[in-house]
């Protein structure tokens, strides 16, 4: 179903196994850590663009976890979803979205929403891949004047642009172009045909 790779960052030996059998069976590619050291050592040497992380674990915890990734330079965005068993009061969770926690699941776990909240992730992913290709650089072809989209192929510019901002094109003739190649082409044409029939 899906070649995403999520590391999971839990410290419970049942919840681990739990959400790695889980992830595995909806065709995720699993990493395991047990604990944030763990897990930070992981996506440090190999950054994975999902990561289901426990709240409170030992040493670092899963914000502190959080806070890494997103200081990690020269990093695609990862979509990092908190496990919580039972954190209190609403300010925690604001605290943990201004670390830049994504999303949030319940222990215990519960498959329809994991998956739920995988969707999600996969579409937001998507669409950040789409920006970044965006930010940096479009392939165009030189001669048919098509561009080369991530995921979507070669297209017209006008359904690029329809496409991707709702912009419609109307057609006309750039004035300058008229008057150094489509006037003295229409002349030449004109005379040509005159010629022809003298």
């Amino acid at each position: 179903m899906s070649e995403t790779q999520v590391l999971i960052a839990e410290d419970d030996f049942i919840s681990r196994k739990l959400l790695e059998a889980n992830l595995t069976q909806m065709g995720y590619g699993v990493s395991v850590a047990q604990d944030g050291e763990d897990a930070w050592r992981q996506f440090d040497a190999q950054p994975t663009r999902i990561v289901v992380s426990d709240w409170l674990m030992p040493g670092m915890d899963g914000l502190e976890l959080c806070r890494k990734i997103r200081a990690r330079e020269n990093t695609d965005y990862t979509y990092f979803i908190m496990l919580t068993a039972n954190v209190g009061e609403d300010e925690n969770y604001f605290k943990a979205m201004d670390s830049g926690v994504d999303d949030f699941l319940t222990k215990p776990l519960d498959r329809n929403q994991l998956q739920i909240r995988l969707r999600v992730a996969e579409r937001i992913l998507l669409s950040t891949s789409r920006i970044q290709s965006l930010e940096t650089m479009l392939t165009i072809c030189a001669y048919t004047k098509r561009i080369n989209f991530p995921d979507e192929g070669w297209q017209t510019i006008e359904d690029f642009l329809l496409n991707h901002f709702g912009i419609q094109l109307s057609h006309g003739v750039d004035p300058d172009y008229y008057e150094t190649h489509i006037k003295p082409e229409l002349a030449r044409l004109t005379a040509k045909h005159e010629s022809g029939q003298a």
